[in-house]
């Protein structure tokens, strides 16, 4: 190769350089393998009935049980939310507090016009657990989660009618809105979405999922 010729390519090979490193070749720290997650602590006595709940059955964990359960450090989360009202708000900042207190990588995706469309980014993400808050996920939830069996769900503060193994809800007095067309529960109160119900929402409904208790409704009072 001539002189000129490898002199040509020199400041084409930094050029390349440069190009590569802008577009980010370390990749995406949720590509690299990922430890599954684990229960850190235990659940509280009361936690879990005397027997294994059937499948879309309701418990009613003991209030406080959930306390102790906690993910391992790094567990991959997407809050999933669509809507500005005040329970929907409280709740994401419920999950927000919780993910700093925890070590969560947490990270969202607001869903906009099509819904269906942000929960499938949602699960594009592949992360551990996808958090929904927010009624109108609702139906569209019911519509996809049972098409991605091998992707966990928890949804606060409402619940699907005919849920899969793999979605979980957590729900008190005041919230349990079910979609379907079946309207707004008489008893729904945006009131009942304080800071404490709404932070207990989301340890308990976590606590349940790391324990393997799925497909079920988890009620708090």
């Amino acid at each position: 190769m001539s002189r000129f010729s490898q002199a040509s390519l020199a400041p084409a090979a930094v050029a390349l350089v440069a190009v590569l490193a802008l577009t980010g070749c370390a990749g995406d720290a949720w590509d690299s393998p990922h430890a599954s997650p684990s229960l850190r602590g235990s659940l509280g006595a009361g936690f879990e009935p005397a027997s294994a709940p059937a499948p879309e059955a309701t418990i009613t964990p003991v209030p406080g049980s959930w306390d102790s359960a906690r993910p391992s450090p790094g567990y991959r989360v997407v809050l999933l939310t669509s809507g500005d009202d005040a329970p929907t708000r409280a709740l994401v900042a419920a999950v927000r507090d919780w993910a700093d207190e925890e070590d969560v990588d947490l990270r969202t995706v607001q869903a906009g016009g099509n819904l269906i469309d942000g929960i499938v980014d949602a699960i594009d993400l592949r992360p551990d657990l996808v958090v929904s808050a927010g009624n109108a996920l609702v139906d569209p939830l019911a519509t996809v989660t049972a098409n991605h069996l091998d992707q966990r769900f928890l949804v606060v503060g409402a619940e699907l009618a005919e849920p899969t193994h793999n979605v979980t809800a957590v729900d008190w007095e005041g919230a349990s809105f079910r979609g379907e067309g079946l309207g707004t529960s008489s008893a729904y109160d945006a009131a009942s979405f304080t800071v404490e119900r709404c932070a207990a929402a989301v340890r308990a409904g976590v606590a349940a999922v790391l324990s393997d208790l799925t497909g079920i409704v988890v009620w708090i009072d």
